[in-house]
C-alpha cells in the first residue's frame, strides 16, 4: 500500500497537475460550489455513479484549493467511508481521517516544488496555498 507522500507523487507523475480543480476534472471528479451551512467548508459525495467534491461559495481561492484537495485526498484515501454515517451513529473518532487528509492536501499542492534558496518554511507553505498550522503535514 502506498504511503501519502507516494500517492501524490504518483497522481503528479500521471495527471502532470498538483492543482486538486484540474486533477479533480482529470479524474473524472466534479467540483462544484454551493451554499453551504456556517463553519462547513466543503464535503465530498459519491451518488448515482459520479464522485463529487462540493465546496463552499464563501471560499477565497486559495482556500478553496486546499479544502478541495483535503476533499480529494478523503475521497481517494477513505472509499467507503461515510463521515456523516461515522458521525452520527458511531463513537469512531474522525481525527485520523482528517489528519490524513490534510496530509494529503500538503503534499499535493507541494508535490513538484522545493523552497527557494533562504525562503522559510511558513513563506513557502503560503506560496503553495498551504493555510497556517499545516506545516506539520508537510514532513
Amino acid at each position: 500500500m502506498m504511503n501519502i507522500r507516494q500517492r501524490t507523487r504518483s497522481l503528479f507523475r500521471t495527471y502532470g497537475v498538483t492543482c486538486p480543480f484540474r486533477l479533480s476534472e482529470e479524474m473524472g471528479i466534479s467540483v462544484l460550489r454551493h451554499p453551504l451551512p456556517s463553519g462547513m467548508k466543503g464535503f465530498c459525495q459519491h451518488a448515482f455513479r459520479r464522485r463529487f467534491i462540493v465546496l463552499s461559495d464563501r471560499l477565497e481561492e486559495a482556500e478553496a484549493a486546499f479544502v478541495c484537495a483535503h476533499e480529494l485526498g478523503h475521497m481517494l484515501l477513505h472509499k467507503g467511508f461515510s463521515h456523516s454515517f461515522i458521525t452520527l451513529r458511531t463513537r469512531f473518532v474522525l481525527s485520523r481521517y482528517e489528519r490524513e487528509a490534510n496530509e494529503f492536501a500538503v503534499k499535493l499542492l507541494t508535490c513538484g516544488e522545493r523552497p527557494e534558496e533562504g525562503e522559510q518554511l511558513d513563506s513557502f507553505l503560503r506560496r503553495c496555498g498551504i493555510p497556517p498550522g499545516m506545516d506539520k503535514h508537510f514532513w
